[in-house]
């Protein structure tokens, strides 16, 4: 069949006649020495740094927003934002179904950016509509928004990583890095977003504070078109990767039906690989039922992580917000712009831990990674977990800092407790980004089926989005119960509210998913590579 050599990565599935996993952009196999690679992965790592610079640019002050000119109050704001994040990190499972199964990567990323454009511009416009019609736009255009990275998050990462073959041993450990540069890339445009866009939305006006991130995002499409000629491509599988797992299960649970001893799901996966005949069951499809089951476990212990992710753009600003945050005599810093300390501790620990801890460990455990995925999600929750414990204590110094100046009833007056109190928390919950949020982008992209790597990325952002609506969830009950009772936890006035309660029960949560994570990490046994991953 002839084809356009120039339509290779938009042509259907049906149209393309190649052999290999991968094809270049005039549809033939690609070659490793002519694509991909990390001149391919740079331009795909530089796509998503203006992207999370227009998300972050719009996300991480909302909640002044909110409370600001939408006039909302604390708790609720902080509910809808949460809701808001959960559901932008929930639709990657979406975006990621319509990639894998008909539209390939490559051209989802092209609709979703589009859709991002213009919900962007939406958003900008909303700025200026009249009181009536400001919140219903104001939202529809977030969730345009929101829409749009569901399509783009995952794809885009996913295709990066595709740069990079997992057979060739050289391409196989540039991916790992990859991860990590990927990741540093994220937190660079994220810490430049904060303190940029916060201070305009702060002091100029919110729209051109919206504004410049949609400009942003228009050239990171153009970018994205300007590499593509260098970029290796993803064939879609002939079978609709979702049917075939699909299939895979329904033949799971017709001989688990079959079992006799079936009282637990080990059970039940040991009598299908002892009793599945290639007549009932091909074993490649059983091995995947029972890979992504036991991704299960692992995905529903790192939730609680997700919950305390969600603490450091909505509460951790508002705390922010009461300080004394001069720095000289005129310039105050905004309070959504102290999370570029996560961005910065990033910036600075990534190349500390792919440069040194690596190669340090690598000699150690003989692993080429240094330390196993699971390993390094478990780390990251500690530190997540000394964290949360350090913000409830700097939350009761603050507290008694108002008490003891007489401010209790004066929210609006700065509290003479310096900002750098904050620095700390937000260091820690950096460096556990780095273990944590990159561990389990590596960890669900290798562990899930080929053709569902947008699938396994998309589950990875499904944790933070999860985990929002557990926040979303216990605010509202919390906010609801402690009401009935006297003042709530999540007081408007913050000098009479109890967040430090609170960062104690997500403590208290943390604690017992680091126990259950553990459990779980100890009996996974990896994809591909048994006999050099294990959790200890």
């Amino acid at each position: 069949m002839d084809m356009d050599p120039d339509l290779g990565p938009l042509l259907p599935l049906a149209e393309r006649e190649s052999m290999a996993d991968f094809i270049d952009f005039h549809g033939r196999p690609a070659e490793p020495s002519a694509t991909g690679g990390w001149t391919s992965a740079l331009f795909i790592i530089g796509v998503e740094v203006g992207e999370r610079c227009a998300y972050y640019g719009i996300s991480l002050n909302l909640i002044t927003y909110l409370t600001g000119p939408l006039g909302e109050g604390t708790a609720k704001a902080a509910s809808a934002l949460n809701t808001w994040s959960g559901v932008a990190t929930m639709l990657p499972l979406l975006g990621a179904f319509v990639a894998d199964s008909w539209l390939g990567r490559f051209r989802t990323i092209i609709i979703s950016s589009l859709l991002y454009v213009l919900g962007l511009c939406m958003l900008t416009i909303s700025t200026i509509l009249s009181s009536s019609l400001q919140v219903p736009f104001f939202f529809l255009s977030l969730y345009l928004v929101a829409f749009a990275q569901g399509g783009h998050k995952p794809c885009v990462q996913a295709f990066g990583a595709d740069q990079f073959y997992e057979t060739d041993p050289h391409e196989r450990v540039s991916k790992s890095s990859f991860f990590n540069w990927w990741y540093f890339g994220i937190c660079a445009s994220a810490g430049v977003a904060v303190v940029v866009m916060s201070y305009v939305q702060d002091n100029i006006s919110w729209s051109l504070g919206f504004g410049i991130p949609c400009g942003i995002m228009l050239l990171a499409l153009v970018l994205f078109l300007v590499g593509m000629r260098r970029y290796r491509y993803f064939v879609l599988e002939k079978e609709n990767p979702f049917m075939r797992v699909g299939r895979s299960f329904v033949a799971l649970a017709r001989v688990g039906w079959k079992s006799k001893k079936s009282s637990s799901m080990q059970e039940t996966l040991a009598t299908v690989e002892n009793s599945a005949t290639s007549e009932e069951i091909n074993n490649g499809l059983i091995e995947e039922a029972r890979g992504l089951i036991r991704l299960i476990p692992i995905w529903a212990t790192c939730l609680i992580y997700g919950v305390v992710f969600a603490q450091s753009s909505t509460f951790f600003v508002k705390q922010a917000s009461t300080l004394d945050r001069r720095i000289g005599e005129k310039f105050q810093v905004p309070p959504a712009a102290l999370q570029v300390f996560i961005s910065v501790s990033i910036i600075c620990f990534i190349p500390i831990y792919d440069k040194l801890l690596v190669p340090l460990l690598k000699k150690l455990t003989h692993i080429p990674t240094g330390i196993t995925t699971l390993q390094r999600i478990s780390i990251g929750m500690i530190l997540s977990l000394i964290s949360i414990v350090i913000a409830a204590l700097v939350e009761i110094k603050r507290l008694d800092t108002a008490k003891e100046f007489g401010l209790v009833d004066k929210p609006k007056v700065p509290i003479p407790m310096s900002l750098w109190w904050m620095v700390p928390q937000y260091v820690l919950f950096g460096m556990a980004d780095v273990f944590t949020i990159v561990g389990m982008q590596e960890f669900f992209y290798g562990q899930v089926p080929d053709g569902l790597r947008s699938l396994g990325l998309a589950l990875y952002l499904s944790v933070i989005g999860v985990g929002n609506f557990i926040s979303s969830f216990l605010i509202s009950v919390i906010d609801k119960t402690t009401s009935k009772n006297g003042e709530s936890w999540f007081s408007n006035n913050l000098n009479k509210a109890r967040l430090d309660y609170f960062y104690f029960v997500l403590a208290g949560l943390s604690g017992l998913e680091i126990i259950l994570f553990v459990f779980f990490a100890k009996k996974y046994v990896y994809k591909k590579r048994v006999t050099s991953e294990a959790f200890v």
